[in-house]
């Protein structure tokens, strides 16, 4: 259901792509989607490459130039045409259509388009497919997981062909397919699945089947005549997105990331212990040096020192004592005076 020709013609089209498909066509732009898309649903993440179609082709498009489908009608890069962000192909009553290949391709991915398909002549179906890197076609697959075959665009089908006789498993959906609709596939190492609006409606898990190699993401409006006059028909694209298979969902939002700086606050308890400081108040004998350095918080605080002494008074004698007992008066204040001294002196060297 792909080409039915070579693309030997690749630079000539790809050429053409910035000429004749310039803008040039009617075509209304689309209207917001009426369904969420399989990326938004299921954290596709952001794609690898997309095409909006708000200008000229780029030239990772290759349009087909040549004999049409099995040999009928013509692929001609003059049936496309751009406006208001729309790629519009149109198949005329002579079987003048086209088809358009988005460069290399990748073995497993996803793809997905935004595509709407008037009523059309029986004769044309509005595809999109991957088809293989190596043009290799039957046994290198076929994955066309939108085809448009009824007239009404009311039922659409998937065709998943593989192997040296072309055998296929297939599937369909009922949907108005005159109206816009995100079409995708999903190619990964154990199953295939088609979806619709962000809804799954065919998948195979039989990994036999599937494509052997690459595959890239082809459009195309293909022409089987019937005999008899033909209508003009057209397919219409918004934009085309392709991602790579990733077996996760990618996240939405982002985690928040770690403090880069300290807390702002600190602990506010204190220890529950001080050192002991020494007295504001100097003793009124000799006085105490206060040390030079602060302990370190780790360090034991010293013991406390002792509280300073008194000094005893003199005594007073009274007149008419005997001089000898003021004496020994005297030498016992003295000797007493001597003791608080050393007292002092002791309790320094403890502190020290």
């Amino acid at each position: 259901m792909r080409r039915g020709l070579a693309i030997g013609m690749a630079v000539a089209t790809t050429m053409l792509c910035s000429t004749a498909v310039a803008v040039a066509a009617t075509g209304a732009a689309p209207a917001a989607a009426t369904g969420t898309s399989a990326a938004e649903t299921f954290g596709w993440g952001t794609p690898d490459r997309a095409e909006e179609f708000s200008g000229p082709l780029g030239d990772a498009w290759g349009l087909y130039d040549g004999v049409g489908h099995d040999g009928k009608g013509r692929r001609t890069p003059s049936a496309v045409s751009i406006a208001n962000g729309v790629m519009t192909i149109t198949g005329d009553s002579a079987g003048n259509t086209e088809g358009m290949a988005w460069g290399q391709g990748r073995k497993y991915g996803r793809w997905e388009g935004r595509v709407r398909a008037p009523v059309a002549d029986p004769t044309y179906n509005a595809v999109m497919l991957l088809w293989p890197d190596a043009e290799n076609w039957p046994v290198g697959g076929e994955v066309d997981f939108m085809e448009m075959l009824d007239p009404s665009r009311q039922n659409t089908n998937m065709f998943l062909h593989y192997g040296a006789d072309n055998s296929q498993v297939s599937g369909e959906v009922a949907i108005d397919a005159t109206q816009w609709h995100d079409w995708a596939v999903e190619w990964a190492p154990d199953h295939i699945t088609a979806f619709v609006d962000g809804r799954k409606w065919f998948t195979t898990t039989k990994t036999s089947i599937l494509p052997p190699g690459p595959m890239h993401l082809c459009i195309q409006l293909d022409w089987f005549p019937e005999g008899g006059s033909v209508a003009p028909t057209t397919m219409q694209v918004d934009w085309v997105r392709e991602y790579p298979y990733r077996d996760k969902p990618v996240p939405t939002t982002e985690p928040t990331p770690a403090p880069t700086t300290a807390p702002t606050t600190e602990p506010t308890t204190e220890p529950t212990t001080e050192p002991t400081t020494a007295p504001t108040t100097a003793p009124t004998t000799e006085p105490t040096a206060t040390p030079t350095t602060t302990p370190a918080p780790t360090t034991t605080p010293a013991a406390p020192a002792p509280p300073p002494v008194a000094s005893p008074a003199p005594p007073v004698v009274p007149p008419g004592v005997d001089p000898s007992g003021e004496l020994r008066t005297w030498l016992r204040w003295i000797i007493d005076l001597y003791r608080l001294r050393m007292i002092e002196a002791l309790g320094i060297g403890n502190q020290a």
